[in-house]
């Protein structure tokens, strides 16, 4: 029983921490439009923004779609306490595929209407979250799933 409440506190504070990331992108992306209003400065004046940009939108939306059913199917699994329990989807290529996500998503969003403080904002809000929230988020799994997690880590790097 007390194994079953210490999983759910895990689950939550990762979800937790998450969510606070989420909530940084979120921040600071409201801070740029608002910058943007104001200001307005431009990237750039080349007509390749804007394709870059939505190619950047469309890939984010694959892999942000694919990590959460990925992360579904991970829900349906009793015991993650090997590497292949990890090792599937887009978390063969990295441990945080939906915050590569989140950033491409913004940042491309960013190049598409060419705002300088949305895209700088963007880059200000996934180097925050990734040495400060998804290092936090690294240490509860490893703390709940061990050595399991700890090998992973080794062998996916991003």
């Amino acid at each position: 029983m007390m194994e079953s409440l210490n999983n759910n506190s895990h689950k939550h504070t990762v979800h937790h921490v998450l969510a606070h990331s989420y909530l940084l992108y979120f921040t600071l992306f409201l801070l740029g439009i608002f910058l943007d209003f104001i200001y307005n400065y431009k990237i750039s004046e080349d007509i390749i923004m804007a394709p870059t940009g939505f190619a950047f939108l469309v890939f984010a939306t694959i892999v942000i779609l694919w990590a959460q059913k990925t992360g579904r199917d991970f829900s349906k699994t009793k015991e993650l306490k090997t590497l292949e329990h990890f090792y599937r989807g887009p978390y063969c290529y990295t441990r945080i595929p939906t915050q590569w996500g989140l950033f491409l998503l913004m940042f491309g969003f960013g190049l598409v209407v060419n705002s300088f403080f949305i895209s700088i904002f963007t880059i200000i809000a996934f180097l925050i979250s990734r040495f400060i929230f998804i290092d936090k988020h690294d240490r509860i799994l490893v703390e709940k799933y061990g050595e399991a997690y700890t090998q992973y880590k080794k062998i996916v790097k991003l």
